[in-house]
């Protein structure tokens, strides 16, 4: 993937879409390529905005700050981008089968252009959901802006007439927000409920600097990886091998959400192990663990609740597996410190040797919440009553925290 031309396109898009509309209908394209140099790395960002802002910013209301678990948040950006990927493709077609009602031409290769630069605004402008109070005004102007980008693109991608182009994009955005209702829905249903940091664009003579530390990086990567990727598919599709291509597409999969490969997430009988029988002198009553997949991606998941009838303490830990680079490139871009104080406890976020840490304490009731992420892959995270936090960090070092990060590159295949 080239990043300076990634850049370029988002700029010209955004800034000057009637000249740069006609520009892209001419460009010879595949729906594998603008999936690799596009949709993909910019479909991420409003799954890595939506990670920081439901599970370290949090949502405020008349003074109270409610915040997903670092669990739950991983889940719902996983699912949210994997959704997102798919939406796009499904307006495409919606482009597509509306293409003659409207005058214009059918070719799903120009409806993807269409609906994919289209979301570019909306995609960019999600960034700002994390800033507090307008951050949902600059989202809703990105979404309309998109609006009017594919009013403006339908004419020259699919060859609607422009007296046609209003009708067109109307029917094309009630049906692209229904859809999207639907994967909000499901999202939040599963779940429960800044800025692009080191890069330097020089807008006149277009050339792009990237920090190698930088999340941006991290992007650039992803695109890179891509590539290989879908190399091998391409190789695979050819060879007729079934095996090959299952094997090829756990790759894409592995690679779109960033982890540079197909990876296999631990299995129950390897993560559960982590879960040792007494925490903090209370005994195990309750463990489980399942690993999850589709389309090439996997999860892990284990949790076991601790009790002697008075305290109670819960620890979850969770393998991200296939989404490893996707939690990796959120830890980059939230790598803020915040702490809020309360008169009866506190929260803070911050980042200790290179770990996402996670601190709530209730004073009053004696309850709070420990959590860590090892390796941007797996998190650890302990609740329940506790005489204070301390203790709590306790049982969460008396876990096997060195050894689970041992692991961090198990069942990664580069191939």
């Amino acid at each position: 993937m080239d990043f300076n031309k990634l850049i370029a396109r988002i700029k010209a898009i955004l800034t000057t879409p009637k000249t740069e509309w006609p520009v892209i209908a001419a460009e010879s394209e595949t729906v594998a390529g603008l999936y690799k140099n596009y949709i993909l790395v910019l479909a991420a960002i409003p799954a890595v905005m939506g990670f920081i802002k439901s599970s370290i910013i949090g949502y405020s209301l008349f003074g109270i700050t409610a915040r997903a678990s670092v669990g739950a948040g991983i889940t719902q950006a996983v699912l949210a981008y994997a959704l997102t990927l798919g939406l796009v493709y499904v307006v495409a077609l919606i482009v597509d089968a509306l293409a003659p009602s409207f005058g214009g031409q059918k070719n799903p290769v120009q409806a993807l252009k269409a609906v994919a630069y289209s979301y570019t605004a909306s995609w960019i402008a999600s960034i700002a959901t994390i800033v507090p109070a307008i951050g949902w005004l600059i989202a809703i102007a990105g979404g309309i802006y998109g609006i009017y980008l594919l009013y403006l693109g339908l004419p020259a991608t699919m060859q609607a007439p422009r007296e046609k182009a209003a009708g067109y994009t109307a029917v094309t955005v009630v049906l692209a927000l229904i859809l999207g209702w639907i994967v909000g829905l499901v999202v939040a249903g599963v779940g429960g409920t800044a800025a692009l940091t080191g890069a330097a664009i020089n807008a006149g003579g277009g050339s792009v600097s990237i920090d190698k530390d930088s999340p941006l990086s991290g992007l650039e990567a992803l695109g890179k990886n891509m590539e290989a990727a879908s190399a091998k598919l391409e190789a695979a599709r050819k060879s007729g091998d079934a095996d090959a291509q299952a094997d090829a597409i756990g790759a894409v999969m592995g690679a779109a959400l960033g982890a540079g490969g197909k990876v296999e997430a631990l299995a129950p009988d390897q993560i559960k192990p982590f879960l040792p029988e007494s925490l903090l002198g209370l005994p195990r009553t309750e463990i489980s663990a399942e690993r999850n997949g589709a389309m090439g991606m996997q999860v892990s998941e284990a949790n076991a609740t601790y009790s002697d009838g008075n305290r109670r303490l819960k620890v979850e830990l969770v393998d991200v597996g296939s989404a490893k680079g996707i939690l990796g490139m959120a830890a980059g871009f939230a790598g803020v410190e915040r702490e809020r104080q309360t008169a009866n406890g506190y929260e803070k976020t911050y980042r200790r040797d290179g770990r996402l840490i996670e601190e709530k304490w209730d004073g009053n009731r004696k309850r709070g919440e420990f959590g860590i992420v090892l390796g941007n892959r797996f998190s650890v995270k302990v609740s329940g009553d506790a005489d204070s936090i301390e203790q709590l960090k306790s049982a969460v070092t008396a876990i096997d925290l060195a050894g689970l990060e041992r692991l961090k590159d198990h069942g990664v295949s580069k191939g």
